[in-house]
């Protein structure tokens, strides 16, 4: 299987613009991404997909390889499938690009799951990592997810889910991360779908999946990197870097 990690970068995010070009110790926050996604070598090729010059200009001056949107996108997963429309491609791994510290074991423990028998009916897959902190719970930048017992995703949510309605449980919660692998033919079929309600509400774009009838096969992971969303998580990963 040829498997590709395509990583979407827009400069003008709405929470923290011009997120992915802050400095985090020697390096901006778009080449931590790209370079930590590349040293994984589990991937045929690596590319930064943009709408921006200054990211795209980045990447390629310091040796890396990027693509530049040719449309407008309201999601990465939509920008990504433009870019793979025409290549030879059965896996692709989507690294968002405010995720500087990609490893390798996440990442491999995501593409296992399209291995096998039963990894053939996987259409969708994402990391989870178990929250334990109440102000991570509580806030609404840090996406949560609801799992079956198989762990296919039953409800994404900047909300806290499970609600603790008996006091007496104590349920766990797991933080979404933004880190997708897809058949190809899934995510070209997530692009021709309109944006759907949920997924408009709570802009959390693997909604569409869920509301077409696509469960997610979700993956625990002990990540407990930083995603960079807002100038405390920079501190943070400043800290943590």
């Amino acid at each position: 299987m040829k498997k590709i990690a395509m990583i979407p970068a827009r400069y003008a995010a709405s929470r923290f613009p011009g997120k992915l070009m802050q400095q985090l110790g020697s390096k901006t926050v778009i080449r931590h991404t790209y370079d930590n996604t590349l040293a994984t070598n589990l991937f045929d090729e690596v590319v930064v997909v943009t709408d921006s010059d200054i990211i795209f200009k980045e990447i390629t001056s310091n040796g890396g390889k990027a693509i530049m949107s040719i449309r407008q996108h309201e999601s990465g997963s939509d920008r990504i499938a433009e870019a793979v429309a025409e290549m030879d491609v059965e896996i692709v791994v989507n690294v968002q690009g405010d995720e500087p510290f990609v490893q390798k074991e996440p990442l491999q423990k995501l593409l296992a799951i399209f291995d096998g028998e039963e990894g053939k009916n996987v259409q969708v897959a994402s990391l989870m990592q178990v929250l334990k902190e109440a102000q991570f719970i509580n806030d609404a930048n840090y996406v949560k997810v609801a799992v079956n017992k198989n762990m296919d995703s039953l409800m994404f949510s900047r909300s806290v889910i499970p609600y603790q309605r008996d006091q007496s449980i104590t349920p766990i919660y797991y933080e979404h991360i933004g880190v997708y692998a897809f058949r190809k033919n899934a995510l070209m079929n997530f692009t021709n779908w309109a944006i759907t309600p949920l997924e408009a509400a709570e802009k959390i774009e693997c909604l569409r999946y869920l509301e077409n009838g696509i469960a997610l096969k979700m993956v625990v992971t002990q990540y407990m990197g930083v995603e960079i969303d807002t100038p405390e998580d920079l501190i943070r990963a400043a800290k943590l870097l």
